[in-house]
């Protein structure tokens, strides 16, 4: 088999742009208002959103994604990431929820290893030790990528786990068999802030 230089090189010139520029993250907060989401009690003040209740979710669903953005917890905050959740149900249930939350605070003494933050909410415990004091911002990247989801916290990888394996030791729970969905934040009453919310959605696997 011979080797083709010249189209090697063609294939090389006409697929580095989509390379370069094809694949960008997208915002998702202008920082003035919550176009693109939906639902919730949620306000937009000093170019935060910042939760007074229940579950903000976007307009859109998706599948395989990488979704970057900074919160603020407040003493004592709880809030959460809705993964893969349909739309309607409990988002730790009907999809999944990766905890948000200021698991240092004396009202979590006595939280099992799966309720900490970055933690799968009761199906998989993150590392512990890498959130920021109550009152600082915290940078955190979720990578959702088939039966993958990974959480970057500050820097550090702080949660692997596998929905396949999930499934196989919880198998009565039906948001972890899911493969898209909306995103949404789950509030708890606490005025807990987000800011500089992007995705950047990864090609789904034929």
């Amino acid at each position: 088999m011979k080797f083709d230089l010249k189209l090697l090189v063609t294939l090389l010139f006409l697929l580095f742009p989509f390379f370069l520029f094809g694949a960008k993250p997208v915002s998702l907060f202008n920082g003035k208002d919550l176009t693109g989401w939906k639902g919730g009690n949620y306000v937009v003040e000093d170019g935060a959103i910042v939760c007074k209740g229940a579950n903000l979710v976007t307009e859109k669903q998706y599948t395989n994604y990488v979704f970057e953005f900074e919160f603020l917890l407040p003493p004592g905050g709880n809030n959460g990431l809705g993964i893969h959740y349909p739309g309607t149900g409990g988002p730790s249930g009907a999809g999944m929820e990766l905890q948000i939350l200021d698991n240092q605070h004396p009202r979590y003494a006595k939280l099992i290893e799966s309720q900490y933050h970055g933690s799968l909410y009761k199906l998989k415990a993150a590392k512990r030790g890498h959130l920021k004091p109550a009152g600082e911002w915290n940078r955190q990247k979720v990578k959702v990528n088939g039966p993958s989801v990974k959480v970057v916290l500050n820097g550090v990888e702080i949660l692997d786990a596998n929905l396949d394996e999930i499934n196989k030791q919880k198998p009565k729970h039906k948001g972890a068999k899911r493969r898209s969905g909306h995103i949404c934040f789950c509030g708890h009453g606490a005025p807990v802030k987000f800011k500089n919310i992007t995705i950047l959605e990864l090609p789904q696997d034929k």
